[in-house]
């Protein structure tokens, strides 16, 4: 039976709620907190910088239904309703010429390049060679770390119409290729700027979910006779659907941006009608020509279109038996 004077030590006052808590429990709280309160420190910053810069400009997308003006201010703005939305229905051709230009790309990196960084993982994971498996790992996501202003730069001085390739065919009479600055090509350019700088990046998550593949698998497989595809097709490809479903539910969310920085950059050799995409005209035509409303209406537009596209992707990895981004 327990005394009083031990009965009274096991509890504190409560003068918030009135009552006595148990000290015990608050003491197993903390031992639970405190091996975490370095990952929260390290998180804390990263946290309050996307609340900033993420979130909190979500309030300001008001100025997509005003015809706002930045000396009046949100609240003294005139409200125009949906009349900044016009560019949907009106058939602006720049807009609409955008918009293409937009889908085409969206299309060539979400069925082309998005699958890239799985197809170097699948190498890589095959080379027997840690040491050789590590080196060309580096070498991959070197570039990743490059800006897109040394990119491009290093891709006209290969490329460009005195670069290196053109240098090496006049030296040796043969006639130059033009591929900077040709809008015919400008996608065509594009794709491969991504694939050099990006697809090396992407291949570290893919890696990572190949390691915690169980090797029994494989040794029973190959026991069984199977071969290498069939050991990727039966065992590897399965163990990762998961994860590439679930990034590429992601990357919907974010298809109508498509490298705002990357084509501001060479815009200009190859003219507006074949560079010209949402984020370069919400920038032209926004930022440049003061149009801040229908700015601010196109990215509202783009957000609810990523909303529309992860929802039904996700739905769609439901009825696929995935988990995709969220549980139904």
């Amino acid at each position: 039976m327990t005394s009083p004077v031990v009965e009274q030590r096991a509890t504190k006052p409560d003068r918030g709620r009135g009552g006595n808590r148990p000290i015990g429990r608050n003491r197993s709280r903390r031992r639970r907190v405190r091996p975490d309160l370095l990952l929260v420190g390290i998180g804390l910053p990263g946290g309050i910088a996307l609340i900033l810069f993420q979130y909190f400009p979500l309030a300001f997308n008001v100025i997509a239904f005003q015809d706002y003006q930045p000396y009046l201010g949100i609240g003294e703005s005139q409200w125009v309703g949906f009349g900044n939305f016009s560019f949907l229905w009106d058939g602006n051709p720049q807009f609409l010429n955008a918009l293409k230009n937009t889908l085409i790309l969206t299309v060539i990196q979400t069925v082309l390049v998005f699958p890239i960084p799985l197809a170097f993982a699948l190498m890589l994971n095959s080379l027997a060679g840690e040491r050789l498996k590590r080196l060309l790992q580096s070498i991959l996501y070197l570039p990743h770390f490059m800006s897109w202003v040394i990119v491009v730069a290093l891709f006209q001085q290969v490329l460009g119409d005195a670069g290196m390739l053109n240098t090496f065919l006049i030296q040796n009479d043969i006639d130059i290729v033009r591929i900077i600055g040709v809008p015919d090509l400008f996608t065509t350019l594009l794709t491969s700027q991504i694939i050099w700088k990006d697809a090396g990046w992407g291949t570290i998550i893919f890696l990572a979910a190949l390691s915690q593949i169980d090797q029994e698998q494989y040794e029973a497989a190959a026991v069984d006779g199977a071969g290498p595809l069939r050991r990727m097709w039966s065992i590897t490809l399965p163990a990762i659907r998961g994860l590439f479903i679930l990034l590429l539910i992601l990357r919907l969310g974010n298809s109508l941006s498509v490298g705002f920085e990357q084509i501001i950059l060479q815009q200009g050799p190859v003219g507006l009608e074949a560079s010209e995409v949402l984020d370069t005209w919400v920038y032209n035509n926004g930022i440049i020509g003061g149009n801040w409303s229908m700015a601010s209406a196109v990215g509202l537009f783009k957000m609810l279109v990523g909303i529309v596209l992860v929802i039904g992707a996700n739905k769609l990895a439901h009825l696929f038996g995935e988990r995709g981004v969220y549980e139904k």
